[in-house]
């Protein structure tokens, strides 16, 4: 029987000929990743293994994102135990304030993951490597401790999903129409521990940017990973990057899937996830004025370079609405400077909105854009759980940055194309 690119990457790193959907293997990891949420508690978790010291320092990787710069005392202390964690371990892959990003834009941008890698992350949107054609998944602190101590994670081998991709996208449409709606039509819980195996002659369609934005919310249907085949545009983007040697996986001819969805480029409409669920989305023949208070364009789903230009080439010689507050967050010092050197940042100010140094901040209601009771957002994030960005009785439309920046001018929700 044929395997799943994913089972083949999965099957290699366990030093197995062939694995199959259920089976149980413990594989060797290429990367382990943290955050300042996440990785004190596996510190803490280490310290009750009795362990002190790492599998390999240059296969850690702690990127102090969520709560940076610190906004309070506890997030303080966070960032202080891991930082002395990584010196005494002389991790190799350390970002903290003047040097770091959000997490799930900085490895792919630094090389640091690359094509046919194995990765574990304490973040449940890890999922996002997958665009580069890697086995990539979330997993909780517990498990990150144990694979920063012997470079080994098990896993139970996921069976998938086939997602046919097919057609040009029109102006405005990018990889987040995408994911919403593919999610939209299979449900929260559409691909649960299932692989999401994207394919078809419309992958070339899709850059980078838009790839790492469709894998990065995976976990919002439930599954355990997205992939991307590994294609010029893949290699393009490797080649001046990646620290390691890569290793390329395609799936087999006869690999089995659970199912296949085929989605069409050509026909995509802007789309705007509804609170409270990502599954709850709608397009613009479905959707009545809906007033806003907040826009916030960044995240790990879409700060990307693509993204900020987007935003910056509808926000240009125009002003936010009144009563509109604008974030915008470039996801790693790279993209901040290249806005700067673009003249993006100029643009985003004279239009009314604000440029953060990167962080996770608004899109886990961390701090950078708390809502309060009643308020409306629309982010670029991929949750609209309850009080995910702050109060319960706030709400949250999820949207990609074109539509962010149009409802940002119109002071409500707003088609791109219509301005």
């Amino acid at each position: 029987m044929g395997m799943t690119m994913t089972q083949k990457i999965l099957a290699y790193h366990a030093g197995l000929e062939s694995v199959e959907a259920g089976q149980l293997i413990e594989a060797r990891l290429d990367m382990v990743l943290g955050n300042d949420v996440t990785s004190p508690v596996a510190i803490n978790e280490m310290t009750k293994f009795g362990k002190q010291t790492v599998f390999d320092k240059t296969r850690i990787s702690l990127v102090m994102d969520h709560f940076t710069p610190n906004k309070d005392i506890q997030s303080a202390e966070n960032c202080k135990q891991v930082r002395e964690f990584a010196k005494k371990n002389e991790i190799t892959h350390y970002f903290d304030v003047g040097n770091m990003g959000i997490e799930h834009a900085l490895l792919p941008e630094q090389g640091i993951v690359t094509c046919g890698d194995c990765i574990i992350g304490a973040d449940s949107h890890t999922c996002t490597y997958g665009a580069l054609g890697a086995f990539s998944t979330g997993v909780g602190s517990t498990d990150m401790a144990a694979g920063m101590v012997t470079g080994k994670a098990w896993f139970k081998v996921p069976s998938a999903i086939k997602v046919v991709v097919t057609g040009k996208k029109n102006k405005y449409i990018s990889g987040k129409d995408v994911i919403l709606h593919l999610i939209g039509e299979i449900g929260v819980d559409g691909a649960l521990y299932k692989s999401l195996e994207f394919c078809g002659d419309g992958i070339k369609e899709l850059s980078m940017d838009d790839r790492l934005c469709i894998a990065n919310m995976a976990i919002e249907c439930g599954a355990k990973n997205g992939i991307f085949p590994v294609d010029d545009v893949t290699l393009e983007y490797v080649k001046d990057r990646s620290e390691r040697e890569y290793k390329v996986f395609e799936a087999d001819d006869d690999a089995q899937y659970d199912s296949v969805v085929t989605i069409d480029l050509s026909t995509l409409k802007s789309t705007v996830a509804f609170p409270h669920l990502p599954e709850n989305t709608r397009t613009f023949d479905e959707i009545d004025r809906i007033d806003i208070d907040q826009v916030v364009i960044g995240s790990c789903t879409n700060g990307r370079m693509e993204d900020m230009r987007t935003a910056a080439e509808i926000l240009k010689d125009r002003k936010v609405a009144p009563g509109v507050r604008v974030i915008i967050i470039p996801a790693t010092q790279t993209i901040y400077l290249n806005c700067i050197k673009e003249g993006l940042a100029e643009i985003f100010v004279r239009a009314g909105a604000i440029v953060s140094t990167p962080t996770c901040g608004p899109c886990l209601g961390g701090h950078m854009g708390i809502l309060a009771s009643g308020e409306r957002a629309v982010s670029t994030s991929n949750r609209n759980f309850v009080g995910r960005m702050g109060h319960t009785k706030s709400e949250i439309y999820l949207a990609s940055p074109a539509v962010a920046a149009a409802s940002a001018v119109k002071g409500y929700i707003a088609d791109p194309n219509e301005l």
